[in-house]
């Protein structure tokens, strides 16, 4: 009896140990200690030439120069600050129009063919455009942050309003919920999924425009000192740079994801059965 209790537990613990080596937090970091192996294995055997991509110990060494002179927390904590504010401002907007356009069919008819036209201009674009309008200072930048926080939050926000399950909204009208009521209990939890998803996508791109943005007339931020590298010819600025805007986006957009999962708790999904099968 007790080999037969045993044959059966058996599989039940391999999965259980199977579950939790796939979910534990050092997986994420075998990918980018292989890529780090092969960066300083090519660099050093000469595959990669110094001066076009330099080896990771002369990018760490220059990282380490910029701390030691305080420079590196400067440009980085500008560079967030823009990415904060202008994520603030471009995520506001695409709420209130997003959830507009989603719950009305009149408000979606007159606004959302011009903000899906709006979406397909490159991002580059508006870069004149605000230089022309506000200058080469903060206001332009910050708003151009937010033109690539908002596309990505409309459209995931409209689209989860316009996806809640009929039967939910009719469960709601059943019971005489007002319209407050109704967008409160059912359509707001109901979308939060989609929400989430759209902030984190506008998040991603709120990095990636805020390069472009510090390319008008910066002289603080990251994307300066990527500029300043090539201008110097410093490659391994240029790496640091990129590699602190990938932490940056890591840490902001895990911040975000622990967010979503307190607020989201009570979803009975694959994440959700997954995270107990690590625990």
């Amino acid at each position: 009896m007790a080999v037969i209790e045993q044959t059966s537990s058996s599989p039940r613990l391999k999965a259980v140990w199977r579950a939790r080596w796939s979910g534990a937090p050092w997986t994420g970091a075998v990918l980018p200690a292989a890529m780090l192996i092969a960066w300083s294995a090519l660099s050093t055997t000469g595959v990669f030439p110094a001066q076009v991509a330099p080896s990771p110990v002369a990018v760490a060494r220059e990282i380490w120069k910029l701390g030691a002179s305080g420079q590196i927390f400067n440009h980085i904590w500008i560079t967030t600050w823009r990415v904060a504010l202008g994520f603030l401002v471009g995520a506001l907007a695409a709420t209130a129009l997003g959830a507009l356009t989603g719950y009305s069919r009149r408000a979606r008819g007159y606004l959302d063919p011009t903000i899906q036209a709006l979406k397909a201009v490159p991002s580059l674009a508006w870069v004149p455009l605000f230089i022309l309008w506000f200058g080469i200072f903060e206001v332009s930048k910050i708003l151009l942050i937010a033109v690539g926080v908002f596309f990505p939050v409309y459209l995931n926000l409209m689209e989860g309003v316009q996806t809640v399950d009929r039967k939910l909204v009719e469960v709601g009208k059943v019971n005489n919920l007002s319209s407050f009521d109704l967008v409160w209990r059912i359509l707001a939890p109901a979308t939060l999924p989609s929400y989430f998803t759209g902030l984190r996508a506008g998040l991603a791109l709120g990095w990636m425009f805020v390069i472009a943005a510090e390319l008008m007339g910066a002289n603080r931020g990251l994307g300066f000192l990527m500029t300043d590298g090539e201008m110097t010819g410093r490659p391994s600025i240029i790496i640091g740079a990129l590699i602190l805007f990938a932490i940056a986006g890591k840490v902001t957009d895990a911040i975000l994801v622990a967010v979503s999962r307190r607020l989201l708790y009570w979803r009975d999904d694959l994440a959700s059965l997954q995270r107990k099968e690590t625990t």
